[in-house]
């Protein structure tokens, strides 16, 4: 007989699980977009704590002591939402998303790129609509806008 899981649970980020966060957003990243980061490991954690960290929430889902996902939000916006590879429909980015809703001011906005056809269908399922499409010039590559609610 399987043991059941308990379910991924949220906390707050912690400095010491840094890189961790940072491979497992890396890995997710690349998956879900199709494409090799070129900013180097280092180049990346110095965007997480001189940008990422210092202007929303961090939140990160946790397996036992593994990071499975993570949301820097604001009251206002997501700037990242990351599941691990492997760990996707299994409501891991439901629960990261909840938790920025209810923090939230009443309403979000965020950027995901066109090409991450996950993405687009989680943020539609999760009750985001298109508000504007355009092109993200530091990666060139089209991304859209949503917002929620619709």
């Amino acid at each position: 007989m399987a043991v059941p899981h308990a379910p991924p649970s949220v906390a707050a980020f912690q400095p010491r699980q840094l890189d961790e966060l940072i491979a497992m957003w890396r890995a997710s990243f690349e998956a879900g977009v199709g494409i090799v980061d070129p900013h180097s490991v280092a180049e990346q954690r110095q965007y997480f704590l001189s940008t990422v960290l210092p202007h929303h929430e961090v939140r990160v889902a946790l397996a036992g002591d593994q990071i499975v996902g993570f949301v820097a939000a604001s009251a206002e916006s997501v700037a990242q939402l990351h599941v691990r590879v492997g760990w996707h429909r299994q409501g891991i980015g439901t629960l990261l998303l909840d938790s920025a809703k209810q923090r939230s001011c009443g309403s979000l906005w965020l950027y995901t790129f066109a090409r991450n056809q996950g993405a687009r269908a989680f943020y539609v399922r999760s009750g985001f609509v298109i508000e504007a499409e355009g092109f993200e010039p530091t990666w060139q590559l089209a991304d859209i806008k949503y917002r929620w609610p619709a």
